[in-house]
């Protein structure tokens, strides 16, 4: 067997040398360098100038709402709602959603794609090793008398190292459109996380404003029966007649009626509110919520407009999206040029793996022993010529779809700056019912009561009392709605505005 010359130990290191130097063209990245677009010049979000204060009413639930440009976010605003059940569910919530879990899960896939996209900036290095055996043939060989077995042995241990140098920076904009996904993903668990305990927030308002709703329909079934008593006796000793009495039966039963819808809304809600904890529906929770356990939060954050991109989690998404689109440009330019790729193989062949000189006419050499060695070193480029222009067409795509981010980026901050004014004009006008309700639920209170004494006194029809105990009904449900109303657009408020993440820990450590 004829024996290779041994690796030079300084053409490895030229080796090595060269691979470095070729390295440093790393940076000469080509297409477009990302700048994230301008904040907005708006100066407010409404055309008018927005009041400071809201409406107050003279009510639970009617405390006037200061907006303060000054004020920060927490990042646990819904401790604003003074409530130790409401914060209770909420951690439940973030530890054992499962679409929570889902989306932390995401960015860790995105961030571990970021690291093994990272890794084409390094040589590949692989080692190898091969043993063959084989016997030839001992009649007719042309084999000479000192070969004493027909069986040969060939080991080969080698190493091979490829490199492809970043020279127009492919792998960057490779890198860089992974992480524009990785902060992608990181927004997207942030709105996640929003949108999860604002859900656990309106829900809890929710079940408050249903069960509001029940009390305020079951008092008046209450004053149903009393009056239904009061004209059976009446009609004992002939005072009313039969027909006022069936018709105060038909306002008992209708009164009745509204309360198995009302209880099953609330057997929905609660059914909801459990699967927002990652819980099954027979593992719902033991905390209720009346508004009595809600406190309305009197001072708002009121961000300023240029600082509402940085705070959504929706608009920074978009943004990073918009990044990832221009990335993928340079990609694709990238692909158009010269791709530049070099090999090295160094390694040893001998008979044995361990060398022998004892019962051999000729001294047979193992592995690693001088003269056994081999090495080759490679390099290439190959350049695109002639594709059917496919190539081309895939980056003009690439612009096309960075041209489609920039269009769903401004759609996106449109809506964000939409979602915001609209939330500022519902507590305004949430504020105004809520004074509105309140005066109608003590004037049918009041006319009501009224009513009742002048049909005891005979002074006034039966028809009258029904129709003072339905608008005492419709009023006071419609004062519970708009005490919820109150609260569900102030935890809007604080989701529209982002929810504080920037000032949670574990986002910024992320």
């Amino acid at each position: 067997m004829m024996s290779n010359p041994r690796p030079n130990p300084g053409s490895s290191r030229r080796l090595f040398v060269s691979i470095a130097a070729t390295s440093l063209l790393i940076g000469c990245a080509v297409g477009p360098d990302f700048t994230p677009p301008p904040p907005p010049t708006a100066k407010g979000y409404t055309a008018e100038p927005m009041e400071t204060v809201t409406t107050s009413a003279a009510a639970p639930g009617g405390e006037a709402q200061h907006f303060d440009a000054a004020a920060t976010i927490p990042a646990q605003w819904w401790t604003l709602f003074h409530s130790a059940p409401l914060n209770g569910l909420i951690e439940q919530a973030l530890k054992a959603n499962p679409d929570l879990h889902a989306a932390q899960a995401a960015l860790r896939v995105a961030q571990e794609n970021i690291k093994a996209q990272q890794g084409f900036f390094f040589p590949t290095i692989q080692g190898g090793f091969d043993g063959q055996r084989a016997k030839g043939a001992t009649i007719g060989s042309q084999s000479s008398p000192s070969d004493s077995s027909p069986v040969t042995n060939l080991y080969t241990a080698q190493l091979s190292i490829s490199y492809t140098p970043d020279v127009w920076g492919a792998n960057w904009r490779q890198v860089e459109s992974l992480d524009a996904q990785a902060d992608s993903q990181r927004f997207q668990l942030v709105a996640t996380h929003l949108t999860l305990t604002s859900n656990v927030v309106v829900a809890a308002v929710q079940e408050a404003s249903l069960r509001g709703q029940l009390n305020a329909t079951k008092e008046i079934v209450a004053i149903e029966r009393k009056m239904l008593t009061l004209l059976d006796k009446q009609l004992a000793i002939g005072q009313v007649a039969r027909l006022d009495v069936e018709a105060q039966k038909a306002a008992l039963a209708q009164a009745e009626q509204t309360l198995p819808p009302l209880c099953k809304q609330l057997a929905i809600q609660r059914d909801a509110l459990t699967a927002l904890l990652g819980k099954l529906p027979d593992e719902e929770p033991t905390e209720t919520f009346e508004f009595d356990a809600l406190q309305l939060p009197q001072t708002l954050p009121l961000s300023v407009p240029s600082k509402l991109v940085e705070q959504r989690p929706d608009i920074r998404q978009a943004t990073a999206n918009l990044q990832f689109a221009s990335a993928q440009i340079g990609i694709a330019v990238a692909n158009r040029l010269p791709l530049i790729n070099l090999t090295a193989n160094m390694g040893s062949s001998a008979s044995l793996v361990a060398g022998k000189d004892a019962g051999y006419d000729t001294p047979k050499v193992g592995l690693f022993t001088p003269g056994t060695g081999f090495w080759t070193l490679a390099g290439s480029v190959s350049q695109p010529i002639f594709d059917g222009f496919t190539l081309l067409h895939r980056e003009r795509a690439t612009r096309a779809t960075y041209d489609q981010a920039e269009a769903q980026y401004r759609s996106t901050v449109i809506a964000a700056f939409q979602n915001v004014a609209d939330t500022l004009r519902a507590l305004q006008a949430d504020a105004d019912g809520f004074k509105a309700s309140v005066a109608a639920d003590l004037a049918a209170a009041e006319s009501l009561k009224i009513t009742r004494r002048q049909l005891e006194l005979g002074q006034v029809s039966y028809v009258a009392l029904l129709t003072a105990e339905q608008t005492a009904l419709q009023a006071r449900v419609a004062l519970v709605q708009a005490r919820a109303n109150r609260l569900a657009d102030t935890a809007a408020l604080f989701q529209a505005l982002g929810g504080g993440w920037w000032n949670r820990d574990d986002v910024a450590a992320n």
